[in-house]
């Protein structure tokens, strides 16, 4: 349920989002990505919202496989903004449900979403849970940002499902940030990630100045992502996914 929990934001604007699906044997994910805004001012960065929906499926109908790993690496043309924007901390999201995670970190929060698995569970016939997804800022790591996602499910029985990560800078080509998340057990172990959407972003005022906790600029006519998903059964599948852009 937290399989997007990293990079999935959107503004809600009537821009229409890209779209990739990939297929490795049994297993199909489709997702969609896009930046906003589309236009950029010459020079300089804007406040960025990145918004994406994953789906995951098996093409025979059974239960996929559980999702493991995700390693996401971001376009360098933008920057992160993660200082003077309050933080929350695993303690203090410990054993809470979505209400009340957003209430005592409302001002850490930078994306929301929904996440949805389906669960098969001995002698019983499969059966799909969905959660709120959060996303809050959390102090800095060895001066790298760092997040916590936050989902909630309520088998086996009800409890929290925290997923803390950080996101470094690399020199890779195209890409200059990246982040990998290791995701829990879903259900006991029971289920397996079908479904995520969310929002990312936030813009605020810092020194009398709109910034945003996400920021780009527009070079080459487009905005892009890299995703590797890794499976619990070996798979693994790479996307590319590109949001056009373009300046004032």
């Amino acid at each position: 349920m937290l399989a997007a929990a990293a990079v999935v934001a959107a503004l809600a604007c009537a821009a229409v989002a890209v779209a990739v699906t990939t297929q490795i044997g049994n297993l199909k994910v489709s997702a969609t990505a896009e930046f906003q805004p589309r236009a950029f001012p010459e020079h300089g960065t804007l406040p960025a919202h990145f918004g994406s929906i994953v789906r995951i499926k098996s093409v025979n109908g059974d239960q996929p496989p559980a999702l493991k790993t995700l390693i996401f690496e971001f376009d360098k043309h933008g920057k992160l903004n993660f200082k003077g924007v309050p933080t929350c901390t695993v303690a203090k999201l410990e054993g809470t449900t979505p209400g009340e995670a957003r209430k005592r970190c409302a001002g850490a929060l930078l994306g929301t979403g929904t996440g949805k698995a389906r669960v098969e569970m001995p002698g019983m016939p499969p059966f799909t849970i969905s959660s709120p997804i959060s996303i809050f800022n959390a102090p800095p790591e060895g001066g790298r940002p760092a997040l916590i996602a936050h989902a909630y499910e309520t088998v086996p029985a009800p409890q929290a499902l925290l997923v803390p990560f950080t996101i470094e800078k690399v020199n890779h080509g195209r890409y200059g940030y990246r982040t990998e998340i290791q995701l829990p057990p879903i259900a006991g172990g029971d289920g397996a990630a079908i479904l995520a959407e969310a929002q990312f972003g936030r813009t605020y005022v810092r020194h009398g100045r709109k910034v945003g906790y996400a920021e780009a600029e527009c070079v080459g006519g487009r905005l892009q992502v890299y995703g590797k998903l890794i499976f619990a059964d070996g798979s693994l599948l790479q996307s590319l996914l590109t949001s056009p852009c373009h300046t004032e």
